[in-house]
């Protein structure tokens, strides 16, 4: 109470024109300046003044429409007597600040900062030089041409980019053609031709690429769809029985933690698959597909289960064919013998491909091998992610998808070629980088690959030694492997 009847004792011993020039203040700042009555009133006053005078000289195109609280003050319309009683203290006479000088008329509007160096500065401090105003002009105007350099260059590239996008669209057009018309009607026997592999080499078309690949994964395991509707309605019957209840040991040899450790991986997984896409997470559009032909393949094949980057496999196979086909061609593809050495971790075998793998490097890449050499950097250490993954969660997916095209038409070898095609991309860059600096280099590759740059280099790796072809070398190559050395690579002894 006492300090609200301070406040108002004050506020009435103010002069009238300080009242009036805190009216534009929040009251917090004004209940701050009238409990400070002890003070002269008058050095109030002149602090008003100042600020007063300091906000209308602000520039008008920085702060443009300034709110209510700071809107340009004129100096308060004090009384004659209260103005004579300012002017007798302090010796100066209350005249108003001079018009600012800057510039009325532009021939365009400043759309950014750049623009502010053409502006006048603000009245109270000295007016630019006509030597400085013209450097500004052409710096302004340096900056501006070189806005349009960048701009011009920018278009260039987005007109070369849209060409290319043209020309390939063109090519895959007339492609899907010969494809729908001539070859698969006759794949038995046009499928081994020079023609038909020199235009799968370029891509297989969007529209006939699925039906390709399950011709050319083909189906030795003859699973049809009705036995894929079995095994899906085993999965989900024990998923039913997993969630409700855990009293269960033991079912077909394979323990229940096992088991819900597989389904609490397979949920996992597709959680992390293709999460730019957003079309496999819980919601998205081929999300209970992709559990579907998981789950279902895990109780096809319990020998093998479900095995960390068989939901990136799934999902390319998903975006390119019907569930049912997806499934048969899942369950064939992984059969295959180099993806089932893989996946059931069969050391030995995993070996002899590294092996094979590294001679094909020291062949074609001697200079990088022995700087991996120097290193003790083995092929485990990136391979093992590329191939069970198949390319798809370390290329981007249009790129993955070419890679699949051919690995469907030549075999594993194309996996190990393929490899040694993105070692042979980044050569350079690789031999100035260390241990750790390469192997995070390959676990994530440059987003701006393109399937030109690196199909350039995979047509430059030879996959032929000394006569031998992969198939010969693989056949011949750790025929002295020893049980005591099968732990010899780092990434495979855990």
């Amino acid at each position: 109470m006492s300090s609200l009847l301070r406040s108002r004792t004050t506020r009435r011993h103010l002069p009238h024109c300080l009242q009036e020039s805190t009216e534009g203040l929040s009251p917090t700042c004004r209940e701050t300046f009238f409990r400070k009555g002890q003070r002269n009133s008058s050095q109030l006053y002149i602090v008003l003044l100042v600020g007063n005078y300091l906000v209308k000289s602000l520039p008008e195109r920085i702060f443009r429409k300034l709110p209510k609280s700071f809107s340009r003050c004129e100096i308060p319309a004090c009384g004659h007597l209260n103005q004579l009683e300012y002017e007798a203290r302090t010796g100066r006479t209350c005249k108003p600040p001079p018009q600012s000088s800057r510039r009325k008329n532009f021939e365009f509007e400043p759309l950014s900062t750049t623009a502010l160096i053409l502006e006048d500065r603000p009245s109270n401090l000295p007016a630019k030089s006509v030597e400085e105003a013209l450097r500004h002009r052409q710096e302004y105007d340096e900056m501006v041409a070189e806005a349009k350099k960048r701009e011009i260059k920018e278009a260039h590239k987005r007109k070369k980019i849209m060409k290319e996008r043209f020309k390939q669209e063109e090519n895959i057009a007339s492609a899907m053609v010969i494809w729908i018309n001539e070859i698969l009607p006759n794949w038995e026997v046009m499928r081994s031709t020079r023609r038909v592999r020199e235009l799968w080499w370029q891509g297989l078309p969007p529209s006939v690429r699925g039906k390709v690949w399950s011709l050319a994964v083909g189906n030795e395991l003859n699973i049809t769809p009705e036995l894929y509707e079995i095994f899906l309605s085993r999965a989900k019957e024990r998923w039913k029985s997993f969630s409700e209840t855990n009293s269960e040991n033991d079912v077909e040899g394979v323990s229940v933690a096992d088991r819900e450790a597989s389904l609490e991986l397979i949920k996992l997984d597709i959680s992390r698959t293709f999460p730019s896409l957003y079309i496999f997470q819980k919601g998205g559009p081929y999300h209970d597909v992709l559990h579907s032909i998981l789950g279902a393949y895990a109780c096809y094949r319990p020998d093998v289960g479900y095995v960390q980057g068989m939901s990136f496999i799934a999902a390319v196979l998903i975006l390119n064919l019907e569930e049912a086909d997806a499934f048969i061609a899942f369950a064939n593809l992984l059969n295959k013998p180099c993806q089932l050495a893989f996946f059931r971790v069969d050391h030995s075998m995993m070996l002899r491909y590294f092996a094979t793998f590294e001679v094909f490097f020291e062949e074609n890449l001697s200079k990088l091998f022995l700087h991996f050499k120097s290193y003790s950097l083995t092929p485990d250490i990136y391979l093992i992610d590329w191939i069970f993954t198949l390319y798809s969660k370390s290329l981007p997916l249009d790129l993955a998808c070419r890679v699949w095209d051919v690995f469907c038409r030549d075999g594993e070898e194309f996996l190990f070629r393929t490899g040694l095609g993105i070692l042979r991309l980044y050569e350079d860059i690789l031999l100035q980088m260390d241990f750790i600096h390469i192997a995070q280099f390959l676990t994530k590759l440059p987003e701006d690959i393109t399937s030109e740059k690196l199909f350039t280099c995979i047509a430059a790796i030879q996959m032929q030694n000394s006569t031998k072809k992969w198939t010969q070398v693989f056949a011949s190559v750790m025929k002295d492997i020893k049980e005591g050395d099968k732990n010899n690579s780092p990434a495979l002894k855990s």
